[in-house]
């Protein structure tokens, strides 16, 4: 593994990477009409004119207020927008739909789904992530379609109206056609939905009880037309693979949550699944579990299942395939392949032939630890490893990765604390006690995914390294037949909000205390908030009055409601059964606050496809407090992925420290940084407008506490008459420069 900065530029090395040039696909990417950049969804750009010679004088070409500098709605922001006819279209933090000029910023028109009036839930399910939006056009009638909490909408891109004849007054409901009661399910897409001719396809974020089924609809209509079902019916490929033939009834997540990638030319598409529910416990969904954690390739046109590979079997460590896969065509031997590139949670890269799910690189089942799994747990003895490329991240921590760079007092605080830990690698089993998870469950190649160069077939990833600890917890029952609304409720809280909320509700990471939310709520709002969910929260519409009733009376320290008698459905623990939580999502720190490992907590990645090895990897990232005790760079937690583009140059935001760089792509080295308004958590996009280069990226900030903003920035370099005057633009460095 590599752990130090590490840039590798032999003469061999750039033998290799100019030796790339003989394959060169014949494919353009000078647009951005997709999430992605293109169907291929490999971030890259064609066009040169900013480059490692002037990128230093970049300055802001426009900026955006989505809210209009509204602070009370200003919030997380991961959309990479697409660029259509020299319009852009983006989504707000609040999710209205905008389009602005491209070369100026200024507004055209905006869609704010909670104006509408003939559909009072759209307002409700108003607040989830968006991460992007699809464009369709078929002559004069030009769409974008956006989702918003279960709704998908149709939007005239000339007008920003709804389209009528799309669904029930431009909406489509996708609580509708799933094969549950759509009153018990809950869905909310985050990633754009994939057009593919007349259709438009999507899965989405959805509840531990909800499939998260992939669903092709009609673009024009909004009418379903397939379904592949992630947890399979019986006779369906994969019904075998899960031990009790009811799962398909009753199982819930499996979702396609991080989206799509296209090839068109085949009608091929191609999705990463998330692991079946419940995360971190498996007794009551023994076997494989197909089709979680497995990269499918689909029939576009009609569902059908092509090919599959599962990444991790009988997922218990919430490692799902974290984003859309890549679409490359590599050399082997002297032959092009069209592949299929994997990133994942684990720092794995998993590179198939997209036609046949050959692997293009082998992929060994090696034994993993399963001996002390806690009760009714069956793990599976072997797991997948590809043999290349080598994980981009490191996947066991033992004492001498403990973080050094705190006091004496700090390091032997968390020095006892991870002798009580179980720490086996990637795979170590769940346990009572405590388990380390490393890379961590943001860790390893997050959502915004690698870029791909396909002019070198050289992938850049940037990824987390971060320790949590995962502690299990029995769920019990006294084993009454009449409980209280506060027995209940308290009942309820462990299985549904425990995990996110902590055991004391006193919250973790993103996710907030409860402790006075008596001051925020009512009994009727925490209702509403439960069934319709809000931002990362999910809906949980499967919850009963009663259900809701017993819970808002825990959580809202409700004396009078407590002592009622709950009415609502039979809870107990079956104990022929066991059934597991677990505490909460809690991150391995140090007194300070900072992570209980080594760095680096952060690094970008570069990956010959060709030959699956490393030309450089560095840290990501800094404190600058560290920094400016002279402590060299070492990375920081990141979200959103890199864009790379023909000028010599990967663009990122992406990082908590909040700044926006650009790398050499050749060397890893930053030659250009500016401080953005708020961290950028989303992947740029590259463009042009009458001949002139843009590169702009969401602000939203807040991942992480701090600054929050609603803007959307663009730079570009100044008229060239102004070339003589520029030393930088205001708030960027020139870090360092070196020609191309």
């Amino acid at each position: 593994m590599i752990h130090k900065t590490r840039v590798l530029l032999a003469g061999i090395v750039l033998t290799v990477i100019l030796s790339g040039a003989i394959y060169l696909t014949q494919e353009k990417y000078a647009d951005w009409k997709s999430y992605g950049g293109n169907s291929n969804n490999n971030k890259y750009s064609d066009l040169a004119q900013v480059d490692t010679s002037n990128v230093s004088q970049l300055q802001i070409a426009w900026v955006y207020q989505s809210e209009n500098g509204n602070k009370s709605r200003f919030g997380p922001m991961e959309c990479n927008p697409i660029i259509i006819n020299n319009t852009l279209f983006g989504v707000s933090p609040r999710l209205k739909l905008f389009a602005v000029d491209a070369a100026t910023g200024k507004e055209k028109w905006h869609f704010d789904p909670s104006d509408s009036t003939s559909n009072k839930t759209w307002a409700r399910n108003s607040v989830n992530m968006n991460r992007g939006v699809a464009y369709w056009q078929d002559g004069a009638d030009r769409r974008i379609i956006y989702t918003v909490g279960p709704i998908a909408f149709a939007i005239n891109a000339e007008t920003g109206k709804l389209i009528p004849g799309f669904g029930i007054d431009g909406g489509v409901d996708l609580r509708k056609g799933l094969g549950r009661d759509e009153k018990s399910v809950s869905i909310s897409p985050t990633s754009p939905v994939m057009i593919y001719k007349d259709l438009f396809i999507t899965s989405g974020l959805v509840s531990e009880t909800t499939p998260g089924h992939i669903r092709g609809f009609d673009v024009r209509t909004g009418k379903q037309k397939w379904i592949f079902h992630t947890i399979p019916y019986p006779g369906e490929a994969g019904y075998l693979s899960w031990e009790d033939k009811t799962a398909y009834k009753r199982m819930g997540s499996t979702n396609a949550w991080s989206g799509f990638s296209l090839d068109s030319k085949r009608g091929l598409l191609f999705a990463g699944v998330g692991s079946p529910s419940n995360d971190f416990y498996g007794g009551d969904r023994l076997g494989k579990g197909l089709f979680g954690n497995c990269l499918l390739a689909l029939d576009a046109a009609t569902g059908k299942l092509r090919w599959h590979f599962q990444t991790v079997h009988h997922d218990v460590w919430d490692m799902d395939i974290s984003s859309a896969p890549v679409l490359a065509t590599v050399s082997r031997n002297g032959k092009k392949i069209d592949a299929v590139v994997q990133t994942t949670k684990t720092g794995f890269v998993f590179v198939f032939d997209r036609a046949t799910g050959r692997p293009l690189f082998p992929i060994k089942e090696r034994p993993v630890p399963t001996n002390d799994a806690v009760a009714g747990e069956k793990l599976s003895a072997t797991q997948p490893f590809p043999v290349l490329p080598k994980p981009f991240v490191r996947q066991i921590m033992t004492e001498k990765d403990l973080n050094t760079l705190v006091s004496d007092s700090s390091y032997q605080d968390i020095k006892k604390r991870f002798k009580t830990y179980r720490s086996q690698g990637i795979f170590t089993p769940p346990t009572e006690k405590g388990t380390i998870i490393l890379p961590g469950y943001d860790g390893g190649g997050e959502w915004g995914g690698p870029a791909v160069d396909p002019k070198t077939n050289i992938l850049y990833v940037n990824a987390n390294e971060m320790a949590w600890v995962l502690n299990l917890v029995e769920e019990k029952s006294d084993g009454q037949t009449t409980l209280s609304n506060l027995q209940a409720g308290v009942l309820l809280y462990q299985r549904n909000c425990m995990g996110c909320h902590g055991p004391e509700r006193l919250g973790s990471g993103d996710y907030p205390s409860l402790i006075g939310a008596d001051k925020k709520y009512n009994l009727a709002q925490l209702g509403e908030l439960l069934t319709t969910g809000r931002r990362m929260m999910p809906g949980f519409a499967q919850l009963t009055t009663a259900e809701k009733t017993a819970i808002g009376s825990f959580v809202l320290n409700l004396k009078s409601r407590q002592q009622e008698t709950y009415t609502g459905a039979a809870i107990k623990n079956d104990k022929l059964r066991p059934s597991y939580g677990f505490t909460g999502y809690n991150k391995f720190l140090t007194k300070e606050g900072y992570p209980a490992l080594s760095p680096p907590w952060g690094t970008i990645s570069a990956i010959n496809l060709n030959t699956g090895k490393y030309l450089w990897q560095v840290p990501f990232g800094e404190f600058e407090e560290l920094k400016k005790k002279g402590i060299p760079a070492t990375g920081r937690e990141n979200y959103g992925g890199a864009v790379v583009t023909a000028g010599g140059l990967i663009f990122i935001g992406a990082s908590a420290d909040g700044k926006f760089r650009a790398i050499n792509k050749r060397t890893g080295k930053t030659i250009w940084e500016t401080e953005l308004p708020a961290p950028g958590v989303a992947t740029p996009a590259v463009y042009q407008v009458n001949g002139k280069q843009y590169i702009v990226i969401a602000c939203g900030g807040s991942k992480w506490g701090g600054k929050s903003s609603d803007i959307y920035i663009a730079f570009s370099l100044p008229d060239k008459k102004d070339f003589s005057s520029m030393k930088g633009s205001a708030g960027a460095s020139a870090v360092n420069q070196e020609g191309e």
